[in-house]
C-alpha cells in the first residue's frame, strides 16, 4: 500500500460540528486525522473552539495528549497558549474552555467518560 494512503491533508478538510449524544459542543468543530476502523472512532483529531465555547468535565481513562495550534485554552485552572503540550495521565479528569478561541492537535487512546458536577 502506498504511503499516500495514510496521509491526511487537513488543509483541504472542511470543520464539521462536534456532535456527542447528550453533551453539550456548541461552538466546537472537529477535523478527523486518523479514524480506527478496529474500535470505530477517531483517536486523533483537531478541534476548533470558538471564542466562549467549552467542553465539560470529563475522565480519560486512557489519558490524553493535546497540543495547542493556536490560540489559548484553560483545561481546568491551567492556561495553555500556541505551543503548550499536556500529557493527562489515564484517569485524570479535567474541562477544556476557551475566552478567545482556539485549535489543539488531539490524541484520544479510548473515549472520555463526562463526569457530572
Amino acid at each position: 500500500m502506498s504511503i499516500n494512503n495514510y496521509i491526511t491533508e487537513s488543509g483541504k478538510e472542511a470543520w464539521k460540528p462536534l456532535i456527542e449524544a447528550g453533551v453539550e459542543t456548541r461552538g466546537i468543530f472537529i477535523k478527523v486525522l486518523h479514524f480506527d476502523k478496529e474500535t470505530q472512532r477517531a483517536p486523533t483529531f483537531l478541534l476548533k473552539f470558538e471564542a466562549g465555547a467549552s467542553y465539560p468535565y470529563h475522565n480519560h481513562p486512557a489519558g490524553e495528549e493535546a497540543f495547542v495550534l493556536e490560540g489559548e485554552a484553560y483545561f481546568n485552572e491551567a492556561k495553555l497558549t500556541k505551543g503548550d503540550y499536556l500529557y493527562t495521565p489515564p484517569g485524570s479528569k479535567h474541562g477544556v474552555k476557551t475566552e478567545v478561541g482556539c485549535v489543539i492537535f488531539f490524541r484520544v487512546p479510548e473515549e472520555v467518560e463526562i463526569v457530572a458536577p
